[in-house]
């Protein structure tokens, strides 16, 4: 386990190296992050009291466009980590060949521990420090761990009165009210059901009969959790936070989301109407939900999940990462030495960006599209994606980690390459 997030993070480049032929320049770029922005945000408390929280701003790369870049509210928000997740954004948006470079923000923060007017000053505050940093050509804010449409409005209209102009372009997963795109809430759960549905195919696996666990129930879990189990799948588990569930005979997840959004707590229920019956499960703890006997593991919640002191319990066939990095890179290795399928973040998750994608571009169009048209191009761009990497990873028989970096590796190359490189100047023509 290395001491750094982001250097445990560039050892996966390490590993894809050898299956691309890039540029010398073109890895030197990307061994450092373009611009790093760190700022002190003073909120004024609701009972007169004046908190600082530190906040944080990375744009990783922008040689394919803008940076692109969620920003998250949690207590343990530092700039290693938003550097670490500002790389991964940066081989996302070159995956999905979006024409975007990565970037993240964040703040250390519980927002649990705040009134809904400090949540807001503290959304604007953090506007006001960044204002210079971001904007729709240079990196677009969205949402991410803790954050929502309601504070990328925020957010949004805080440009505004900075800028003294209408910049819907500026900030993504807005409320679509104020411009945002049908699809974008559901997006990163959705992207990921459309990565499951393709490779699931590929290993001749029948819905019936697989069985899932689905550590974090938030906006990504609860989504996919939902569209695997209307598909067919069995979810026997799902957690949150505070602990998981687990019932063999499966979970009805329409009503465990149900429960959740009118309790703020998860149970093994079913509901008919507004009432809702607890029927029989078992309580585990989020460790507990990570070794369960299934045939589809989805680490939804943070990064860092699986590492070396838990990986030997693993007993999934196949792990969908829907966090960011929630397998660290020594715990691969074993999962890779015992033949465990690890799809990774960079494909899984990227719903999000790609609806955020086309959030911009309709912002920017003034023209705007229905639920259908965006989830249709949600599933081409991922269905595309995700053939691309698996026949990568089928060519050179590597894993599907190292095939989605090789990926990524060869569209930055090209562009960096583009700039000119060494071989360019050196040239006698």
């Amino acid at each position: 386990m290395h001491d750094s997030l982001f250097a445990d993070a560039s050892t996966r480049l390490e590993r894809a190296m050898k299956y691309v032929s890039i540029s010398e320049d073109a890895l030197e770029y990307l061994k450092y992050p373009k611009a790093s922005l760190s700022v002190s945000i003073p909120v004024r408390m609701d009972n007169g009291s004046l908190k600082i929280f530190p906040g944080y701003r990375v744009r990783y790369d922008d040689t394919r466009g803008p940076g692109k870049g969620g920003i998250r509210y949690h207590p343990n928000v530092t700039l290693d980590e938003v550097t670490s997740l500002a790389f991964w954004m940066t081989f996302k948006c070159a995956v999905l060949n979006l024409p975007f470079g990565g970037a993240k923000g964040g703040v250390a923060v519980n927002p649990k521990s705040l009134s809904k007017l400090e949540l807001e000053r503290l959304s604007r505050g953090y506007i006001d420090a960044i204002a210079d940093f971001i904007g729709p050509d240079v990196d677009i804010p969205a949402p991410d761990v803790y954050t929502n449409p309601t504070i990328m409005g925020w957010m949004m209209d805080q440009y505004n009165i900075i800028r003294r102009s209408l910049n819907p372009a500026a900030i993504t997963g807005k409320p679509v009210t104020l411009g945002g795109s049908l699809g974008r809430n559901t997006a990163t759960g959705t992207g990921a059901f459309f990565a499951i549905e393709t490779l699931m195919q590929k290993f001749d696996r029948l819905p019936a009969e697989t069985t899932v666990a689905v550590q974090g129930f938030g906006n990504a879990g609860s989504v996919v959790a939902d569209l695997l189990s209307k598909a067919g799948y069995k979810v026997v588990a799902v957690s949150d936070s505070k602990g998981g569930i687990y019932a063999k005979q499966g979970l009805d997840i329409p009503s465990i989301r149900q429960y959740k959004e009118s309790n703020r707590s998860i149970q093994a229920v079913y509901c008919e109407g507004t009432v809702c019956n607890i029927v029989e499960h078992v309580v585990i703890t989020n460790e507990e939900l990570l070794a369960l006997d299934v045939d589809i593991l989805i680490p939804a919640a943070l990064e860092n999940q699986i590492t070396q002191e838990n990986v030997k319990d693993i007993k999934a066939k196949y792990i969908f990462e829907v966090a960011n990095g929630p397998i660290s890179s020594d715990a691969d290795l074993v999962l890779e030495e015992r033949g465990i399928y690890v799809i990774p973040d960079i494909l899984v998750n990227a719903g999000g960006v790609t609806v955020s994608y086309f959030e911009w571009v309709q912002n920017r169009n003034g023209l705007y599209w229905s639920l259908n048209e965006v989830n249709q191009r949600l599933k081409q761009k991922i269905v595309e994606e995700t053939e691309r990497i698996w026949e990568i990873s089928q060519e050179f028989a590597i894993s599907m980690r190292t095939a989605a970096y090789v990926h990524g590796l060869n569209r930055l190359g090209e562009a960096l390459s583009a700039k000119g490189t060494r071989d360019y100047y050196n040239s006698q023509h």
